[in-house]
């Protein structure tokens, strides 16, 4: 199985946790005299049965992470790590340019004025530039979880 199928029976398991969630709490407690729309028994267990489905997928997805390696030497599991960051850092400056560049209206010269502290238009390349990062490096990512054989 390669990498990327892995992560998509990742996801597929997970929501499928979210959704047992529901189905339980739906049949956790009725009406006297009712019957709970599923058995909650049986969802206890495909519930047991998919997190150990996940656990599976996540430590073989997290090996195979830690031991492949990128053309330039980065392993995949690293090379996560630094596009995590990479949208963490756009999201942030993306937020203060949001912030800073609010523009308030003024009726009258005695109302508070508000100036930005920053320079917009600088934030905004290093947005672009953090941008362009995030998907060049998401691109080998993804590239590389299709070539590679999860461990």
């Amino acid at each position: 199985m390669k990498l990327a199928e892995a992560l998509m029976n990742r996801a597929d398991c997970q929501k499928r946790i979210e959704q047992l969630k529901v189905r339980l709490n739906r049949s956790a407690k009725v009406q006297e005299g009712e019957h709970p729309p599923e058995d909650p028994k049986d969802l206890f267990q495909e519930m047991n049965d998919t997190l150990q489905e996940l656990e599976s997928l996540m430590t073989a997805i997290n090996r195979t992470n830690a031991q492949t390696v990128l053309h330039d030497g980065v392993t995949l599991a690293d090379a996560l790590t630094k596009r995590d960051i990479l949208g963490i850092r756009r999201t942030m400056t993306q937020e203060v340019i949001n912030a800073a560049a609010i523009k308030q209206d003024r009726y009258s010269r005695s109302e508070v004025k508000f100036i930005p502290m920053v320079q917009i238009a600088e934030l905004q390349k290093q947005v672009d530039q953090y941008s362009k990062a995030y998907r060049e490096l998401d691109t080998g990512i993804q590239e590389m979880n299709w070539k590679t054989e999860l461990l």
